[in-house]
């Protein structure tokens, strides 16, 4: 086994020539004579001088293409401008975006739907819960007690709850300090 080692792991690196014999011999399967070859080399060559010549006429055409535009005066941004509105033409027709625009108008059809029937389910929560029996007891209270306070009477003096706010407000800015050092007239007797 070391003797095929050996062979494998020769010292001495492959010389050019032996290469070229080596890379000529193991052709996998792709066996061309030397009269095929240069068949082969030849129809190459003519390939490589059709397309240096279609590159020219591309050229040339190119050339035509951009002095013709000049001449309508077509712009590179009136271009832009067209090719933005014929692609947005072009998806605004397309049956994926027909599709996704009738989902999405389908998703706030049935969204609208469904706020108007919560704002429907609170207002009747509303209304059944003012029409409860514990609401409108304290209803009752908060008006009766509203109605008391207007109808108090402060000091003996009668009048509706402005009235006696009022008076009430009129009266302490007639009982300042000043006031009291005035004498009475049972002080005075």
């Amino acid at each position: 086994m070391e003797t095929r080692q050996q062979g494998l792991l020769d010292a001495e690196p492959l010389r050019e020539s032996e290469e070229d014999n080596m890379v000529s011999d193991v052709d996998l399967n792709n066996t061309v004579t030397e009269e095929e070859r240069e068949e082969i080399q030849q129809e190459l060559a003519k390939l490589e001088e059709e397309i240096s010549t279609l590159r020219q006429v591309l050229s040339s055409k190119e050339k035509q293409h951009a002095e013709l535009k000049q001449k309508l005066g077509i712009t590179p941004l009136s271009e832009l401008r067209n090719n933005f509105s014929r692609s947005w033409y072009d998806m605004q027709t397309s049956t994926a975006y027909k599709k996704t625009s009738e989902t999405f108008s389908t998703a706030g059809q049935k969204t609208s739907a469904a706020f108007n029937n919560l704002g429907s389910a609170i207002s009747r929560k509303f209304g059944d819960m003012r029409n409860s029996p514990s609401f409108k007891s304290f209803e009752e209270k908060v008006e009766s007690t509203v109605s008391n306070i207007k109808q108090t009477k402060v000091g003996g003096t009668g009048g509706s709850f402005e009235e006696v706010l009022s008076s009430a407000a009129h009266a302490s800015t007639q009982d300042t300090p000043s006031n009291h050092l005035i004498d009475s007239p049972e002080e005075t007797r």
